[in-house]
């Protein structure tokens, strides 16, 4: 059984950062996607970035410049490095993965081209 835990998650001032790790285990080959997506109460889940097995990265428009994403040689940990949060970044934060090969950013949610794997999530807080 495929696991994600997320971790690095806190609170931090505005302009602060935090580094998200997300370790899988129970799955003996790499993934092909890994991503991080978050979320606030009552809003949407929104796709923050992906990488591939190539190592081809994307980012949402708001934190483009900011926020690295990154994966170690096996690709099953992913990290998230948080530069200068905004307490708009304030949400929980949940990793993803998946084998299939569709692109990996902007994948639909409740479709066979949405991330297989999911963690529960580690909550950030920024305050200003």
């Amino acid at each position: 059984q495929v696991q994600l835990v997320e971790s690095g998650g806190g609170s931090v001032q505005a302009g602060g950062s935090l580094r998200l790790s997300c370790p899988a285990s129970g799955y003996t080959h790499s993934f092909y996607c890994m991503g991080w997506f978050r979320q606030v109460p009552g809003k949407e889940r929104e796709e923050v970035a992906t990488i591939d097995n190539d190592g081809s990265t994307k980012y949402a428009d708001s934190v483009k410049g900011r926020f690295t994403i990154s994966q170690d040689n096996a690709r099953k940990t992913s990290y998230l490095q948080m530069n200068n949060l905004k307490v708009e970044d304030t949400a929980m934060y949940y990793c993803a993965a998946d084998t299939t090969t569709w692109p990996c950013f902007q994948r639909v949610p409740g479709t066979k081209t949405e991330f297989t794997y999911w963690g529960q999530g580690t909550q950030v807080t920024v305050s200003s």
